[in-house]
């Protein structure tokens, strides 16, 4: 499963987009967007990177 962002928590930071190996996030209008959710390899970096914990792994 690819990874929810909460847009009410997300700050729009950029982290998740930086430390992702597989590019599944882009930053829209200063809020983390999934938009590559096929490439998601479920490693965990971005809910472990996520400083407001606005990325859940289902």
């Amino acid at each position: 499963m690819p990874p929810k962002v909460d847009e009410d928590l997300c700050t729009g930071c950029g982290r998740c987009e930086e430390v992702c190996p597989a590019s599944v996030f882009k930053i829209v209008d200063n809020i983390s967007r999934v938009e590559n959710p096929d490439e998601c390899t479920e490693c965990g970096t971005c809910v472990d990177e996520c400083p407001v914990e606005a990325i859940k792994l289902e």
